[in-house]
């Protein structure tokens, strides 16, 4: 089966690989759809912390069954996509059925290769199977489930301001999410493109544009001075996390979605005085998945606004550094395998 591997930062090569043969308790799954995140564009570049190289990408899968134990409750010809974050089961955060931070977590396509690959192997509980769903839509559980997750992180409730900052894909999610349960969503990015996208794809009232506003001045209009009870970054921009601890409304929630390697820096008596609440949220759970899913059959995600790219898998080499450029345009690039 050929393969695409991330050999080093700004290097892909194809490969040929055996299909993977049937283990006691997996599924071999044929790759349909591949969507391409945040972090195998962080991979890609050099930037993803938690990263060795070289490494099969790939975790936003939509996929079809084609071998299973028919005692496992999937056949073949089934339409999955799976919790792509392998939990050891036994530490102090599985114990408290917290498997998405798991001490030894085993992301696929992170810290084991992922499904940039025509057939993989994939333990059956892990897989969500959906056959009412289209490919393309399973593909997008994941990254929607991400914002999903950041949004139970926080607490939000009816009527309170959310400031999302950063409005890529995961962040267009969290916003997603944050209308759901009930929030009045504010959109910040210097993406003139996509905050544009938010007012008219997702239906986002306030936008604030950090690179030509003044950021503060903008949210004290829109919140009538309180300043937003919920900030949640997906940045992952170390200026961008640091400069949001001033957007926080005494007693709010401060939810690090966004990734970064450096360090945070934070006035003490300016968070202090907020008795404000920082929380940093990572992977998602199966709850979170089952919640997308079922907005998505509910109609109240449309996923099909944010897949602006499409890619045969043959041709994701030549493409992928393009997807870097935000001149591009990129929201979400969807790989197709047939």
């Amino acid at each position: 089966m050929n393969v695409l591997i991330c050999q080093q930062p700004g290097q892909f090569e194809y490969a040929q690989q055996d299909k993977p043969v049937l283990q006691r308790g997996h599924a071999i799954l044929k790759v349909k759809r591949i969507g391409i995140c945040g972090t195998d564009l962080h991979a890609f570049e050099g930037t993803q912390p938690y990263f060795q190289y070289p490494r099969v990408l790939g975790h936003e899968l939509g996929c079809e069954v084609v071998e299973v134990d028919p005692s496992s409750g999937f056949v073949p010809g089934d339409k999955v996509t799976l919790v792509p974050y392998f939990a050891c089961g036994e530490c102090v955060a599985c114990r408290n059925e917290l498997p998405n931070c798991c001490a030894a977590i085993q992301v696929f396509g992170v810290h084991v290769d992922g499904g940039m690959k025509e057939f993989i192997s994939v333990p059956t509980k892990a897989l969500l199977k959906a056959n009412d769903m289209s490919f393309d839509e399973l593909a997008l559980v994941e990254p929607l489930a991400i914002g999903a997750h950041g949004i139970r992180r926080a607490g939000v409730q009816q009527g309170e301001f959310v400031l999302v900052i950063g409005v890529g894909p995961i962040g267009l999610g969290i916003m997603e999410f944050a209308r759901i349960a009930g929030g009045k969503v504010i959109a910040m990015d210097v993406n003139t493109t996509r905050l544009d996208f938010c007012k008219d794809k997702l239906a986002v009232k306030h936008t604030i544009n950090a690179a030509t506003e003044d950021v503060l001045q903008r949210l004290k209009e829109i919140t009538n001075g309180d300043m937003p009870t919920v900030v949640i970054d997906a940045t992952g921009n170390q200026k961008a996390i640091n400069a949001a601890f001033l957007y926080m409304a005494h007693g709010a929630r401060y939810v690090l979605v966004g990734l970064q390697k450096g360090n945070l820096e934070v006035a003490h008596p300016e968070f202090h005085k907020r008795e404000a609440t920082l929380m940093s949220s990572r992977n998602a759970t199966q709850e979170d998945f089952d919640h997308v899913m079922r907005c998505m059959q509910q109609k109240l995600v449309d996923p099909a606004i944010y897949i602006t790219h499409r890619v045969a898998f043959a041709d994701v080499k030549n493409q992928f550094e393009s997807w870097l450029n935000p001149a591009n345009g990129v929201i979400k690039a969807m790989v197709e395998l047939s």
